[in-house]
């Protein structure tokens, strides 16, 4: 690897003077300056941005934390965030915790060595509350959390609309002439997958319907933990489900086809986070629209802007042919 050291040994002058003119000091000369360019591009010089971002104490580099990078939602807010920050300066850092923990300590812990300009960060359902990441980053290094949020941290945060989503996805089922509605419901540990339950509880009982926590399926936010729970929910009488996840609604809907189950005339059903596949299966699956990719572009703002306030992004059920059991709507793609 050539260094600074090499570039000084060629052009005869001192390592310090490469490195003010590499960093455009005004203290060099203009035909030094050009001199140091040129030798450096010619010897095939990188700058170390490592030991530069270590000596400045911060650096253009923002973490980014994610549960799952395959989850298109998460994919999509990876996206958004970079729109922003690359054209602000800034390059982006990704790191996977596969819902694990002990990954997410190991990922912040990378992130603040690094000294990153900030992190992004959505968290794993192994954590159950934030105080690892308020003792790993401190106060001091500027904190979005997006999605999956603990409140009590400080920094911005960046939600979906959960609780108003959930319940307008019950509420449309229970319109429909559905009578006895469940719910695979997401991690108790996680706030979001709370207000999803909230929401669909009170659509319940503003309908006048018995709230029935035997038909209200925990932890099911995976294709196979929906099929094992859409069977218990067959068993105990059900003919809808709202479903906190994509996946889980997917395997509940082959689970249902395998039993003979007529979808929706004689069992409806409605997902979240609208995964590209709903639109695509058959029948295509009704699901609450998140915008992940706004949620992303919003969180990125929100550290450019120094802002430490909550966003609520809108949720929008996108109604497809797994819960149109009167007919009476246009299915979407």
């Amino acid at each position: 690897m050539v260094t600074i050291s090499d570039i000084a040994s060629a052009l005869g002058v001192t390592p310090s003077t490469v490195s003010r003119a590499l960093a455009g000091s005004p203290r060099v000369k203009a035909e030094t300056r050009a001199a140091v360019d040129e030798m450096a591009r010619k010897m095939g010089y990188e700058r170390n941005i490592m030991a530069s971002n270590l000596r400045k104490g911060r650096s253009d580099i923002v973490g980014v934390v994610v549960p799952l990078i395959n989850r298109e939602f998460f994919a999509n807010i990876i996206g958004g965030a970079e729109s922003v920050l690359n054209a602000a300066g800034y390059n982006v850092l990704i790191c996977q915790t596969k819902e694990s923990f002990e990954s997410e300590v190991k990922a912040l812990r990378t992130l603040r060595n690094y000294h990153v300009a900030a992190i992004m960060i959505s968290h794993s359902i192994e954590s159950e509350n934030g105080d690892h990441i308020r003792e790993i980053i401190g106060e001091r290094m500027p904190l979005v959390q997006f999605d999956r949020v603990f409140p009590d941290l400080p920094g911005a945060k960046i939600v979906g609309e959960n609780f108003e989503g959930a319940y307008k996805a019950t509420k449309y089922l229970i319109e429909q002439g559905y009578k006895r509605i469940g719910t695979l419901a997401g991690y108790m540990t996680c706030l979001l997958y709370r207000e999803r339950l909230e929401g669909y509880r009170k659509a319940i009982e503003d309908s006048g319907m018995e709230y029935d926590e035997s038909i209200v399926f925990h932890d099911t936010i995976v294709y196979d933990k929906g099929r094992e729970s859409c069977l218990k929910a067959i068993d105990a009488g059900c003919d809808a489900l709202y479903s906190a996840g994509d996946f889980s609604a997917l395997g509940a809907i082959d689970e249902l086809k395998l039993h003979g189950i007529d979808i929706p005339s004689r069992f409806g059903i409605i997902g979240t986070a609208n995964e590209s596949f709903t639109a695509l299966m058959t029948p295509s699956l009704s699901s609450l629209g998140q915008h992940p990719y706004e949620m992303g572009q919003a969180a990125a703002r929100a550290f450019l802007e120094g802002r430490t306030d909550t966003e609520v992004i809108p949720m929008e059920l996108l109604l497809r042919q797994s819960s149109n059991r009167n007919n009476d709507i246009q299915c979407q793609k």
